[in-house]
């Protein structure tokens, strides 16, 4: 296995990241990703023991890349808690609005490798979604919320109640409306402060 860094490594991610949300992972085979890479099956072997590994590499890319982007939409959002959350929700909202938009990563991955609970992948979104709810619980804490991780939680469900709402229906105003109640939830919160 050579360096996570490697260029043939990066492209042969970039590849199966494209191919694996657009199609599904059991849909895009091996043979798929190495030509989409312009790159022999073998060399794509020689980076990745297993398709198993790549899928978990194209989750891992996907990790630090989805939380910066949320974490950004909560920090350039003006206002208060309320307006920060439901400007997550708004922001998710548009990009679901794209044609090309096909749901959370993490979590139609999920599905696909539902029967196979200690896949590696498996871990890597439970990772990411536990790093999502962490980090959400922090910046309520930041705003004085007394039980910061309740409310992460509780928004988090709200958030993946609706990525799965979404594909099924694939209409964005389920979006603004868990948004709404996640700003609803925030703001109850904040008036338990003031009480």
């Amino acid at each position: 296995m050579t360096e996570p860094e490697s260029p043939t490594r990066k492209r042969i991610v970039d590849a199966a990241s494209k191919l694996f949300y657009a199609e599904g992972i059991r849909a895009v085979s091996v043979d798929a990703v190495a030509e989409k890479a312009g790159l022999t099956k073998r060399t794509l072997y020689y980076h990745f023991e297993s398709k198993d590994e790549l899928v978990a590499a194209y989750l891992e890319a996907r990790d630090q890349p989805n939380l910066k982007l949320m974490a950004g939409w909560f920090e350039a959002a003006d206002g208060g808690l309320s307006e920060k959350v439901e400007a997550i929700f708004q922001n998710l909202a548009r990009a679901a609005g794209n044609p090309r938009w096909k749901g959370c990563g993490f979590l139609r991955t999920a599905a696909e490798l539902a029967a196979l609970p200690g896949h590696p992948a498996i871990k890597i979104g439970a990772r990411h979604k536990a790093g999502f709810e962490n980090w959400l619980a922090g910046a309520c804490a930041a705003h004085g919320i007394a039980a910061p991780g309740e409310l992460a939680r509780q928004i988090v469900l709200l958030m993946d109640g609706a990525f799965a709402i979404m594909l099924i229906h694939r209409d964005p105003a389920y979006v603004e409306a868990a948004g709404r109640a996640a700003a609803a939830l925030a703001g109850s919160a904040l008036r338990e402060l003031a009480v």
